[in-house]
């Protein structure tokens, strides 16, 4: 389908505010806290979740019902803004952390503030510029063909403005519970967030879940399937693999523990063999799974470079304001800027090599991302298996070209992180540009506002990355980093090679054996590689959807809106959480102790019990804009 025959909301004759100063600073202030709260939630969980649609409908709350002011694509350019926080830091907290534990180790020095911004902002700007010239090919010329699930829902969002009072009631009040529910239990500590339980009789086993809001929030949203993909890894490796090595391993040492398994479990219990052993297994897992969906995307990827080169700037620069880009001169100069200054600014590890293997990678992830994101959507973007093939194949590279030890790990390690931000923001670009695309927003106006997102989220990245740190540090029970220890592991791995390879290998087979099966591989990793109190409350949400989902409704309407008022709740569970968790964190830094489990406290089964009317709150809401739907159809019928 070609641009002409699609006729978006506001006309491309029709003159609105746009990029004005209110879309700009909402914008800004919307990527902080988002960023922010994202940061937390991959630091503990490993994941990241899309925030276009909730940042929409703060935005209309804001803009429509607060300052009064009417324009849908004033809107749009506040959620294109604010969006660019949770991918920047996704880039930056699936790789970065790895400098910190490094830092504590010895190996390096601690990355400056200034170091990280500017990875951040070199990442998250050559990001938007990669994407440029692929709008063409897939938001306009395969419209119709690539879903952009996330841009596609938030213009739906957007179109129903009207609704928007609702909306961003929703988004709040899961926004304020959420918070509250975090600081009872993280702060005051009322009762533990984490319940766990092993199994008499089954020795290596043990089942538990963090009762937090925002796991409940990312099944919900990520829907039953992967959710139950993720819990399946969790129970191949807590119900399978642990009591197999319990059994097997008894009275021996094994690489890399330092003592038996039986003094393991006695002195740890099942969350000492998950330390020990299971990681590996599970860090090849997600390393197979991320080539694997590489390897599966090259014809698309091929196909999409094509187009976007033979199709740019093919027919002039266009009048029509719904036609316009960022100039091809711009792109070139811009890039060319940026491959130098990571070339020759001191505070950057990388010389003049790395410099080139950032700009070769960056384009052709940002490829992957900006069509994979068009099919599955944004919370389903493998960018951390991008990550972790970029940062095998360049850790090679600088070993054989010489760069190796710590100068070479962080360069490596620097390198992954530019490469996961790339991928991260031409994700989301792709997103927000759809949502333009069918609201009749400009395209131009969109990639000025995603690289000031980018620029306002590379200034706080650092230190909301320095707080977590001084904290609780990375890799600890608080903050396991999951995605950044994964990143860690297989530099060391190339470059020192100690990695216990058997446990790696074993991984890499059991997801070759996966994918046989046809099941999606990397979530089912994930699930492999992380505790399975995280994927428990997971599965949790998704089953409380796949129910939203599967109940009666007088018609379509009123199911989709019943799941989509559920989604935005769970959206301000995330943030919420997220935002507190930051609270607690300069709570942390600063000695404040706010405890009183000493003198009061609920215990595992209050921790339970607490859980369970966080989830019967998901299902109020949802049933709440299913009940509005109704009541509408009812109106209109009269």
């Amino acid at each position: 389908m070609v641009e002409n025959k699609y006729q978006p909301y506001v006309p491309a004759d029709k003159i609105m505010p746009e990029f004005t100063v209110v879309s700009v600073l909402l914008g800004s202030i919307l990527a902080i806290v988002f960023g922010g709260a994202n940061a937390y939630l991959g630091l503990r969980v490993g994941m990241t979740v899309s925030a276009s649609i909730p940042a929409a409908v703060l935005s209309m709350g804001i803009i429509r019902f607060i300052l009064k002011r009417d324009s849908i694509l004033e809107n749009n350019m506040v959620q294109t803004i604010g969006s660019a926080g949770e991918s920047v830091a996704a880039g930056a907290i699936f790789t970065l952390p790895a400098l910190f534990m490094w830092a504590k180790e010895g190996v390096c020095d601690a990355p400056s503030l200034l170091e990280i911004g500017l990875i951040a902002l070199v990442g998250g700007i050559l990001g938007v510029l990669f994407m440029v010239p692929l709008r063409s090919a897939l938001i306009v010329k395969e419209h119709g063909t690539l879903a952009y699930p996330e841009g596609t829902a938030c213009a739906e969002v957007l179109i129903a403005g009207e609704e928007g009072g609702a909306k961003a009631s929703t988004v709040f009040a899961g926004l304020g519970i959420a918070a509250g529910y975090k600081f009872i239990a993280d702060g005051l500590k009322v009762f533990p967030s984490e319940v766990a339980y092993q199994i008499p009789g089954y020795k290596g086993a043990g089942i538990g879940m963090d009762v937090l809001p925002a796991l409940a929030g990312v099944g919900y949203i990520c829907g039953v399937k992967v959710s139950s993909y993720l819990f399946a890894g969790g129970v191949t490796a807590w119900f399978i693999l642990m009591p197999l090595i319990a059994l097997f391993g008894g009275d021996v040492i094994m690489f890399p523990a330092d003592k038996t398994v039986s003094a393991l479990l006695m002195e740890g219990g099942p969350d000492a063999i998950w330390s020990k052993f299971i990681r590996y297994i599970g860090a090849g897992a997600v390393l197979a799974g991320g080539i694997m969906s590489l390897i599966s995307s090259l014809p698309l990827i091929v196909r999409t470079f094509k187009d976007a080169i033979g199709g740019y700037g093919k027919n002039g620069v266009s009048t029509l304001r719904t036609e316009q880009d960022l100039s091809m001169k711009f792109l070139m100069i811009g890039v060319a800027v940026l491959a130098v200054a990571l070339w020759l600014i001191p505070t950057i590890p990388l010389n003049l090599f790395g410099a080139i293997l950032v700009v070769i990678f960056g384009f052709f992830f940002a490829t992957v991302s900006s069509r994979m994101v068009g099919l599955i959507g944004s919370s389903n973007n493998p960018v951390s298996g991008m990550a972790i093939a970029t940062l095998l194949i360049s850790t090679l590279l600088l070993k054989a070209t010489g760069q190796d030890g710590p100068q070479g790990m962080t360069a490596a390690i620097t390198i992954g992180g530019i490469i996961c931000v790339i991928a991260a923001i031409a994700g989301d670009t792709s997103q927000d540009l759809k949502t333009g695309f069918l609201v009749g927003a400009t395209p131009k106006k969109q990639q000025i506002g995603e690289i000031i997102g980018c620029i306002v989220s590379a200034i706080a990245i650092g230190a909301i990355m320095y707080l977590l740190s001084a904290a609780w540090g990375y890799g600890s029970h608080e903050l396991p980093a999951p995605q950044a220890m994964l990143m860690k592991m297989v530099v060391e791995g190339v470059m020192g090679g100690n990695l216990p390879w058997t446990l790696v290998f074993t991984g890499i087979f059991i997801a070759i054996v996966v994918k046989v099966l046809g099941i999606p591989v990397l979530p089912f990793a994930i699930g492999l590689y992380l505790p399975i109190y995280l994927s428990t409350p997971i599965m949790a949400g998704g089953l409380l959807r796949w129910f939203m989902e599967k109940r009666k409704y007088t018609d379509e309407k009123a199911k989709n809106d019943a799941v989509q008022s559920g989604v935005l709740y769970t959206s301000g569970l995330i943030a919420g959480e997220g935002i507190v968790g930051i609270v607690l964190a300069v709570f942390a830094v600063v000695g404040l102790n706010v405890d009183i489990s000493g003198v009061f406290s609920i215990g595992r089964i209050g921790a339970l019990i607490c859980f369970a009317v966080i989830l019967y709150t998901i299902y109020a809401y949802a049933k709440k804009g299913a009940k509005a739907a109704e009541q509408d159809a009812v109106k209109s019928s009269k």
